[in-house]
């Protein structure tokens, strides 16, 4: 697809990756105007394409007692805030068919969670919306096997859809990145790398996914190294106080000097 579907995205001329980033759900308004305001400073600074993100509740959770968000349609509201006050698009995951329609309503990008993609009422529902659909890779799936679920989009008369690879389960508790899934899945669609989620400890005894943070830019190189046509991450002013996924999260205050070192990465990789 086109990046130019996706209304009021900047940049386009940049030859940048694009960027989706934010935190990983919408704890307060505050808070999500605070990051959306200091990313899009950033990527105005580094001329990257940049859509906000934030999940508007958390159905997918490991305990009872996880927070799942602030209530649906406030946190709705707020990312149609950011979208109108800011001007930029912005995105969201869907879990269940009456969450397409209504987030629809809010955003410009529908996300499938990895766990869900292969749902094919979902994906219809979504894809029947007209807005582009960010479809994750599942932990359990080759990239191969996603050329099926793009194609669910497609065939539903929806020609805006995108892959994100979040990592492929190692065992119970760890996931890696297979780098050759990148030009594999660019040529199904448009592809996107989630470094946060990437690096993520599931099926840990606490009922809390755990993390390694330490090693975003180490995955986020290596996805710009092999032109991965965007980066999936999610930041937080104060992740050790994050309501959700707060142990692979990237602080607020170290974006700019990463996305920095891989615009440079970038240029070099656009100088070849």
């Amino acid at each position: 697809m086109k990046l130019s579907s996706i209304p009021n995205i900047k940049f386009l001329d940049s030859n940048n990756f694009f960027l989706i980033a934010g935190p990983c759900a919408i704890e307060s308004e505050e808070m999500a105007f605070k990051i959306a305001e200091r990313v899009i400073e950033i990527s105005e600074k580094l001329e990257i394409p940049y859509i906000f993100k934030g999940s508007f509740k958390k159905a997918n959770r490991s305990r009872l007692d996880s927070f799942t968000g602030i209530g649906d349609e406030k946190a709705l509201s707020i990312l149609n805030k950011i979208r109108k006050h800011f001007k930029i698009p912005v995105t969201t995951d869907i879990h269940n068919i009456h969450d397409a329609d209504f987030a629809a309503k809010y955003v410009d990008i529908l996300q499938i969670p990895a766990f869900l993609v292969r749902q094919t009422d979902l994906l219809v529902a979504a894809a029947k919306t007209k807005k582009v659909v960010n479809l994750k890779k599942g932990q359990f799936m080759s990239p191969e096997s996603m050329q099926f679920a793009v194609n669910k989009i497609i065939d539903s008369g929806n020609k805006n859809v995108m892959i994100t690879d979040r990592g492929t389960m190692f065992g119970y508790q760890d996931l890696v990145v297979d780098f050759r899934a990148i030009p594999t899945m660019k040529t199904y669609a448009t592809t996107i790398l989630d470094v946060t989620h990437s690096l993520q400890k599931p099926n840990q005894t606490s009922g809390i996914t755990g993390g390694l943070p330490s090693m975003i830019e180490t995955i986020a190189k290596a996805g710009v190294v092999n032109n991965v046509d965007g980066l999936f991450i999610e930041t937080h002013p104060e992740p050790s106080k994050a309501l959700s996924d707060g142990k692979n999260m990237i602080h607020l205050d170290n974006l700019d000097k990463l996305l920095s070192k891989l615009v440079a990465i970038r240029k070099t990789i656009n100088s070849f």
